[in-house]
């Protein structure tokens, strides 16, 4: 592709340098990723995309700001309820990760302050503050329910797989629960940890609220 000389008009803005950096780390990975192979996607010059964004880290917040945008659309049809909320929210940014696999270790590894990640917070924490819970709970529940998210994820979209076989004789009770450990990554686990996360939240919240 032809570059265009720096300086010239190519028709970029933030939005779509975003999007042709998502596109180029799915295709080749982030260890590959590079402002110059991004330029030349692009067919622009290196300078044209700093005048945009200035920075790599900077480009590297507007890729996870791009991709957390498809989370906000797929949970925004007004779910009743913190539990629902946060339900929708998970599966949703699930599916993102299983769309951005090579994308999502920024947005486990990177603090995630834009205007994209911090409303669909602020969804979740108010609709935890009309249920009534305290704002301690309210307070601990995104890093309670993104650590998971993050954690759990990150595992499935590396190439992780079912667990290995363990030798029943030194670790015997590991060997027993290893049927109940199979289908890593599958929606049914999915679910199960997660009822486990928000039970958490709804039990703590009963438990200070009481108090």
């Amino acid at each position: 592709m032809a570059r265009r000389a720096q300086g010239t008009s190519a028709g970029l803005d933030r939005e779509r340098i975003a999007a042709a950096a998502v596109a180029l780390v799915d295709r080749d990975g982030l260890e590959r990723f590079g402002v110059r192979r991004l330029a030349e996607d692009l067919g622009v010059d290196p300078m044209s995309i700093y005048h945009h964004i200035k920075g790599k880290a900077a480009l590297l917040d507007a890729m996870s700001e791009a991709v957390l945008a498809e989370v906000e659309v797929a949970a925004d049809d007004a779910p009743q309820g913190w539990e629902e909320i946060a339900r929708r929210t998970a599966h949703a940014y699930r599916q993102m990760a299983y769309r951005h696999p090579r994308v999502f270790p920024l947005l486990a590894t990177r603090a995630q302050t834009s205007p994209v990640a911090l409303a669909a917070l602020e969804r979740l924490v108010s609709a935890m503050r009309e249920a009534g819970l305290p704002d301690q709970v309210i307070a601990d529940a995104p890093l309670t329910v993104f650590g998971f998210l993050n954690g759990y994820l990150l595992a499935v979209v590396s190439g992780g797989s079912d667990m290995p076989a363990i030798n029943a004789t030194t670790y015997p009770t590991m060997a027993a629960l290893a049927s109940l450990q199979s289908g890593f990554g599958s929606v049914e686990e999915f679910d199960r940890i997660l009822d486990t996360v928000l039970g958490g939240i709804r039990d703590q919240g009963s438990r200070q609220g009481t108090g």
